[in-house]
């Protein structure tokens, strides 16, 4: 039911300073001991400072301490999502039970609690029921509890009758220390005094840190250019705010888990001196599990045997079939969320064939709109312009949604995002069991618009959430636009905790679009943010002649350097005035020439075999020497209509 937990979020990859100590030390204390200590344990900061990460280490360190302990990690709208999905299906108790059983319950982004009385009063019930059993819960939030809009009082009282505690942005020594530490895990080489330079940067959060460190990354990786402090600053001024220093918030020890380790030993202990510890352990099995619903006929037939062989193989072979119908069941959810409680999800003989049907219901389901196939990578020129741009498509086409995720392309109009966005997409396309997204910001919204009129909003987000990449293109659109946003950012964070690939373009960095809301500027941020510029000389020149080309293989040399020459704040006006020669030079019938070209786009008419064109006018008859009243009513010069055309019909 809950979501696995990120194996890379654990206490020994955090970085602890001082504007983080006191979370950390309250979360270590409550993953050592839960339910002993800050029942609830309520974190907040703002987003991208490690409140997920905090939450998800509570879960390993509880589980590396106490192997049998039932962890839950559940983001909010999971947790709304399978409660209406439960009451449909006439199942809300046996919901309920499950979260009121656990042994640490951890869930992600309350802050949606807004405006959601029923929910609430749910989430009340469970809190009272697992403080009640002295088991343990953990909440995260992006504001204080006192700040939910319509919190129910009854649940804020829950809330500060444990321990509040915050997270602030890292300080100067804390972000040195996440940049060398993120280095190392990643095998970067960074030359001295460069990481200290990006740590002068005053950024919000981690992720925006991590995004820095990312386009030093990609830019290393293309560049023959060596590091140093003074190129860093460079590339990444402007990136983030100037530096400035924060007051060190006092250390608090953190308390040692003696205790909690003494009192496990002391319990192991006493179940090995049980004289049939394998009934008992097949027993405890069959009693939690199938109070949760699960068939047991599996461990009932041990119960049979006199003294069976392999019970903790047997056991543990049940418990991970478990694990993998409820990863059948997130599947489901996101495809068809009235299915997931299908009998079929809760038997664990049955793994194989719920397996069958949920690959079904994902090749039956709707597939997303794709890319274009009019736009591939064999297509796209490269120069200094996209370089980093390029570089970092070949990484994620490589590896999706390991590596540079979200990867953000931003650049004025006309300079090849589009065409890099459906290119990559193209290629993400053509691997085994890809099921690729690729649509624009307005084709986003509009479908969106069309499932809340005809109240199929989850099916369009089962059609999204199925996908193993999702590509959108001028997103820079949704400001403003806060449904449009909220679900984007649902969808956001449902794929990139599946390791699935995003990639988004935008016409300026994300922090400088006014009207995109925090959390989803602080998320892009956190990958790469590569930008395309305006096309240099040898863009232009690859462009130019590779259209030329195709049309002229022996095209004149000059010509091309001639066109390629030509200033453009785009790719499109580079296409432009190719397109515009070849089209002049087949109405007149010649090969077109580095001096044909200058005299069409300099504005002079090159020499033709043509009649003398006759003055026309507008319909008034008059003479060329007599006075003219109204000389903008009068065409002197007809144009050819060749060189007036827009656009050729087939």
């Amino acid at each position: 039911m809950s979501a696995e937990l990120n194996p890379r979020l654990t206490f020994d990859a955090f970085v602890v300073g001082a504007a983080n100590r006191l979370a950390v030390t309250a979360a270590r204390t409550v993953g050592e001991s839960p339910g002993t200590a800050y029942n609830p344990l309520f974190i907040y900061a703002q987003s991208g400072l490690g409140k997920t990460h905090l939450l998800t280490a509570i879960g390993h360190l509880s589980r590396r301490l106490a192997p049998s302990a039932d962890v839950e990690y559940v983001t909010l709208e999971e947790f709304v999502e399978w409660y209406q999905a439960a009451v449909a299906a006439g199942q809300s108790d046996a919901l309920r039970n499950r979260f009121a059983r656990v042994d640490v319950l951890l869930i992600d982004d309350v802050q949606f609690l807004t405006h959601r009385r029923e929910m609430q009063a749910e989430l009340l019930r469970i809190v009272e029921q697992v403080q009640a059993g002295n088991r343990q819960i953990v909440l995260t939030s992006d504001r204080p509890p006192a700040e939910i809009q319509e919190l129910d009082e009854r649940l804020l009282t829950r809330f500060d009758g444990g321990l509040v505690v915050d997270i602030d942005s890292p300080d100067f020594e804390t972000r040195l220390a996440i940049l060398r530490r993120r280095a190392s895990d990643r095998g970067v080489a960074i030359g001295p005094g460069v990481l200290e330079v990006v740590a002068g940067f005053e950024v919000q959060n981690v992720r925006e840190l991590l995004g820095l460190l990312n386009r030093l990354v990609a830019y290393q990786a293309v560049s023959d250019v060596a590091l140093t402090g003074d190129v860093t600053h460079q590339l990444l001024s402007g990136e983030a705010p100037p530096p400035r220093r924060r007051a060190p918030i006092p250390e608090v020890r953190r308390p040692t888990g003696d205790e909690f380790a003494d009192f496990l030993s002391g319990i192991s202990h006493t179940v090995h001196e049980q004289v049939e510890v394998w009934r008992a352990r097949v027993l405890e099995a069959i009693k939690r599990w199938g109070g949760d619903g699960y068939r047991t006929a599996r461990l009932e037939a041990l119960l049979q045997q006199e003294v069976p062989t392999g019970v903790e193989r047997t056991v543990r072979e049940y418990e991970r079939d478990i694990d993998r119908l409820r990863g059948f069941q997130r599947a489901m959810a996101r495809v068809d969320p009235n299915r997931v409680s299908d009998p079929i999800f809760y038997d664990p003989n049955r793994v194989e064939e719920a397996d069958s049907v949920v690959q079904t219901a994902l090749k039956e389901g709707r597939p997303p709109p794709g890319p274009s196939g009019a736009w591939t990578l064999d297509t796209l020129v490269a120069g200094a312009a996209n370089k980093v741009a390029l570089s970092a498509a070949n990484a994620v086409i490589a590896s999706p949604g390991t590596g540079y995720n979200p990867l953000v392309l931003v650049g004025p109009p006309g300079v090849g995002k589009t065409h890099l966005l459906h290119g990559i997409g193209n290629q993400l396309a053509g691997t085994r069991d890809a099921r690729v997204a690729c649509l624009s910001a307005q084709q986003f919204v509009d479908e969106l618009l069309d499932a809340i009129d005809g109240d199929r909003v989850e099916a369009w987000r089962k059609r999204y959430r199925s996908a193993t990449a999702l590509l959108l293109d001028d997103i820079h659109l949704l400001a403003g636009k806060e449904r449009s946003q909220q679900e984007l950012f649902h969808l956001y964070n449902a794929l990139l905790e599946d390791q699935r690939q995003l990639i988004l373009t935008l016409v300026s960095p994300p922090h400088e679009i006014q009207g995109l809301e925090a959390r989803l500027v602080s998320r892009l941020e956190a990958g790469l943010v590569a930008e395309l510029s305006a096309p240099d000389r040898e863009l232009r020149h690859g462009i130019v002649r590779r259209k030329l080309k195709a049309k002229y293989p022996d095209v004149e040399p000059e010509l091309v350097e001639y066109v390629a020459d030509r200033p453009a704040d785009s790719i499109r006006t580079v296409l432009n005035a190719v397109q515009r020669v070849i089209r002049a030079a087949e109405a007149q019938g010649e090969t077109p020439t580095a001096a044909f070209a200058k005299a069409l786009l300099e504005g002079a008419t090159p020499a033709t075999s043509r009649v003398a064109r006759r003055v026309r006018t507008s319909g008034v008859l008059i003479s060329p020497i007599s006075n003219v009243r109204s000389r903008e009513k009068v065409v002197w010069e007809w144009p050819y209509p060749e060189e007036r055309v827009i656009e050729e019909f087939a």
